[in-house]
């Protein structure tokens, strides 16, 4: 990516030789130093480039968070390959139409759904007698490829704009640090996880890294590690809330100098905890797709004076345009759009779709408005609107209203047919443990904050989270199965 920068593999063995008993990887209780983790990749690489592994060849790692998921990407960086990281969970339906779209010269985890690309297991062990000395330095031509279905509703590979040539400060408009301790506690397989694990490579971090997120181990991992940089989204936030709450004295965040969310909105109810838990100066936010064309950053302190902003573009450029494509005036919704720099490098390729674009703009399918100031407040996706008697009603909107009570854990809304208003609101709600919500309590609680077509019709309570760790909710799929569910009620 930039001239004289070595490649990711390189960076990293560099950090191992000058401190090689350094702490690089905690996971479930096992913690491997820098120096015990370049020769592991060394030694997998070779055996990846037995198998067929070369230059410029993707390897699917479909592994769980785990030092076997750090070893494989490290591993495929090292061979000047490209880590395409997906869901270890990922149906074979989905999973093969992925890998249609870029077949990969390996996989690490699972078995290839179209039997065309060779596979290890999730217990593969290289031959012990493979060296464990260091490789040709070889650059990977993209240094990540992350999959989505995203704008587009279908899916498709979002590759980075340049190759595994990484600067080492690539984390510090973030505010990170060399030897941070940083806690990655979303899937590794969604760009959130993958970057910030990248960066904590860089930089020489004690990675911290869940196999799946549990709140009392979060907290406990915060804890005993003195975490002090982490990146995670608001679902993950609205979970720690009661755990935390109901014994605050069994856990200590005061290492925590930079904490970050990003991936959905937060709601205004959750945001305000974090910021009154951490304190201002600590809690940020980030807005931007995988894509990277621009992005915004809020800091505590701003959203306290910008309620709900995600803050101001501090790369590439963004407008706010209307259907017609005309820029949108101050406090007016309209779909946002995206674009790097004048001069800038590409920062992304899709492979399997093409971008929305409108005169050089690209839009990720998202709503909102600037304020008078250059703030930005999103509304919801475009895709993720419905209308109730002809007015516009988003989503995240009446989940901000929800999220409020302290009772509920985790809700989603979707629009559902109505014969009169075309659509009215459904609400699924997960409430708190020991909880005694009901109905009639969550639409009064609403109904004292949003106008009375906004208040759910119907609210549905489940036990189970409405968001995976990662925050994304497949709300298509969620609708779709709603209707399906009440279709005969309607007939």
């Amino acid at each position: 990516m930039v001239d004289g920068v070595p490649p990711i593999g390189t960076q990293f063995s560099h950090l191992a030789a000058r401190d090689p008993d350094a702490p690089a990887v905690t996971c479930a209780g096992r913690t491997v130093t820098r120096g015990e983790l370049d020769a592991a990749t060394n030694r997998l690489a070779r055996a990846f480039a037995e198998l067929g592994v070369r230059q410029g060849d993707y390897v699917t790692v479909l592994l769980p968070n785990s030092i076997g998921w750090v070893q494989a990407v490290l591993a495929a960086w090292k061979l000047g390959a490209v880590p395409q990281p997906l869901s270890a969970r990922l149906p074979d339906a989905e999973l093969a139409g992925l890998l249609a779209l870029r077949p990969p010269a390996l996989l690490v985890g699972r078995d290839d759904p179209n039997g065309i690309s060779p596979s290890v297991s999730v217990d593969f062990v290289p031959d012990p007698t493979l060296s464990a000395e260091p490789l040709p330095e070889a650059v990977s031509p993209v240094w990540k490829s992350m999959a989505s279905g995203g704008s587009t509703g279908r899916p498709k590979l979002i590759e980075a704009g340049g190759d595994s040539r990484v600067p080492p400060a690539i984390g510090v408009p973030l505010g990170a640090e060399p030897g941070d301790v940083n806690l990655i506690s979303v899937p590794m397989s969604h760009n959130t996880g993958f970057t910030t694990f990248a960066i904590g490579l860089l930089m020489g971090h004690h990675l911290v890294v869940m196999p799946r997120f549990d709140p009392h181990e979060f907290l406990r991992l915060v804890t005993q590690h003195r975490v002090t940089f982490l990146t995670t989204v608001p679902t993950i936030m609205q979970r720690l809330l009661p755990v935390y709450r109901s014994d605050p004295q069994a856990y200590d965040l005061t290492s925590i100098r930079r904490f970050w969310h990003v991936g959905a909105p937060c709601p205004p109810a959750v945001k305000e905890a974090w910021i009154h838990l951490l304190g201002p100066q600590v809690l940020w936010e980030l807005y931007g797709g995988t894509e990277l064309q621009a992005l915004t950053f809020i800091s505590g302190e701003q959203w306290l004076a910008h309620r709900g902003s995600v803050g101001v573009v501090v790369a590439g450029e963004m407008t706010v345009l209307d259907d017609d494509g005309n820029r949108c005036p101050p406090g007016v919704v309209g779909e946002i759009y995206m674009r790097r720099s004048p001069g800038a490098a590409p920062t992304y390729r899709y492979i399997g779709s093409t971008a929305k674009s409108r005169d050089g703009w690209d839009s990720l399918g998202d709503l909102g408005y600037f304020d008078e100031d250059g703030f930005l407040y999103l509304n919801d996706r475009r895709v993720d609107m419905f209308t109730v008697g002809g007015r516009n009603v988003y989503p995240a909107e009446i989940e901000s209203a929800l999220s409020a009570h302290p009772d509920v854990l985790s809700c989603l809304v979707v629009g559902v047919p109505d014969g009169d208003l075309g659509q009215v609101p459904y609400a699924l709600v997960q409430p708190a443990p020991g909880s005694a919500l009901d109905e009639a309590a969550v639409t009064e609680f609403v109904a004292g904050q949003l106008a009375g077509y906004k208040v759910p019709r119907t609210v549905e309570f489940t036990d189970q989270p409405l968001r995976d760790d990662a925050g994304k909710a497949r709300r298509s799929a969620v609708r779709a199965e709603v209707i399906a569910r009440s279709a005969p009620q309607r007939r």
